[in-house]
């Protein structure tokens, strides 16, 4: 657990948990109570990078620079590692209620949490990924795929850090789809740099989804068109914060910038 959870990354979900909080009213005072939220989705999204890496998924060697769980653990530790992340992250939300959150937003988190990263959420997505491997033709198909399995968890992040925030109905549906856009967003520019990345900055091997035979937007609507869609969804995210007329949403809009400029 612990060499997975310390092997790095960007920690984007995290940090849109504890951006979108303060943002809400522009004040640092719910830091505390984002913290344990936080701490959650990174444990789901390490649990699913650890099980995605396994011979029985996509068969990685390297994760973030390092051997993939599995390569020094063995797949049953690293299926058993993953598990217990998925287990534990649910332990830590209640923590947020000790630190002020109401008990209705922290079951609303609960309930988004069990939905967007269960089956109907990202274990869906990654279904969706193996029984289409090779099979698919249509961006739609694909986006289906990068909307559960990447962008949903993403979605959890943002909301969950609106309903610590204290977020209005409009502000959350606004958020939502800025959470829905970059999460997209992200995933498209992943499969880019899946071809012209630097490996040495993204920390595992490039071409990786061409030697897999993975259908990625670059595949299906050529490299400058799936720029140009990430520019969209990048302005179409920044667009819904501008909306949601937070406090401070100068992080939030600096963030989607990131990840359409980012290079690994």
């Amino acid at each position: 657990m612990t060499y997975s959870l310390e092997a790095g990354g960007k920690r984007i979900r995290p940090a849109l948990v504890m951006t979108v909080s303060e943002a809400i009213q522009g004040s640092s005072e719910t830091r505390g109570a984002a913290l344990p939220v936080a701490c959650a989705v990174e444990y789901i999204h390490t649990y699913s990078l650890i099980h995605d890496d396994l011979p029985a998924m996509d068969n990685d060697d390297y994760r973030r620079g390092k051997l993939t769980n599995h390569k020094v653990f063995g797949e049953a530790m690293a299926i058993l590692a993953g598990d217990a992340l998925l287990t534990h992250a649910f332990s830590l939300i209640p923590r947020s209620v000790r630190q002020g959150v109401p008990i209705d937003a922290a079951l609303a988190i609960v309930e988004d949490l069990s939905t967007l990263a269960g089956a109907s959420g990202m274990v869906g997505g990654q279904v969706a990924d193996m029984l289409g491997e090779q099979g698919l033709t249509t961006v739609e198909q694909l986006e289906y795929i990068h909307l559960h399995k990447t962008s949903d968890l993403v979605v959890f992040s943002v909301r969950s850090g609106a309903r610590i925030g204290g977020a209005t109905e409009f502000q959350l549906e606004q958020l939502t789809l800025y959470a829905r856009n970059i999460g997209l967003a992200f995933q498209i520019q992943d499969d880019i740099l899946d071809l012209i990345g630097d490996e040495s900055k993204l920390g595992k091997k490039t071409n990786s989804d061409v030697n897999q035979q993975k259908v990625t937007y670059p595949y299906l609507v050529g490299m400058e068109e799936s720029k140009a869609i990430v520019d969209r969804l990048t302005e179409e995210a920044k667009s819904a914060v501008r909306r949601a007329e937070l406090a401070n949403p100068s992080l939030l809009l600096q963030i989607a910038d990131y990840l359409v400029q980012r290079d690994h």
